[in-house]
């Protein structure tokens, strides 16, 4: 995925690209059925995967990410250009990132399931983390 953060006082904002990556943690009790196949499983990863699949990449992979106050004339051109340009409501930061995926993810857990550590990587060694136990009120 590639962005840029308009107004930004360094090289970000200039449209970058990385390889993002976002770790999920769940939490919940495990099945407990003793001789059914999901046994033990607190969510089937399967399921999981596709929610961020559907939700994230589906959407992100591949794309430009812009704030939608970015130049109207410049984002009609990049999508004239561009099949794949998101326009966010906010500066697409890692931080502003990681906090719009978590609302992507969460409405899509059942109510047995509860979001624990979402931590997106922006480079190998730079991350912006959530965790519930700093967010509950």
């Amino acid at each position: 995925m590639a962005h840029a953060l308009p107004g930004y006082d360094g090289a970000c904002k200039n449209i970058h690209g990385h390889s993002y990556r976002l770790k999920v943690t769940i939490a919940g009790s495990p099945m407990r059925q003793s001789g059914h196949p999901k046994d033990g499983m607190v969510m089937d990863f399967k399921v999981l995967k596709n929610i961020v699949k559907v939700q994230i990449e589906d959407v992100f992979d591949h794309a430009l990410v812009l704030p939608e106050s970015s130049s109207g004339e410049l984002v009609s051109m990049l999508q004239e250009r561009f099949e794949n340009v998101v326009l966010t409501p906010f500066q697409p930061t890692c931080e502003n990132l990681l906090l719009h995926f978590i609302g992507k993810i969460r409405p899509e857990l059942s109510p047995e399931v509860e979001l624990k550590v979402v931590r997106l990587y922006e480079t190998a060694a730079s991350y912006a983390e959530w965790n519930a136990e700093d967010n509950e009120q």
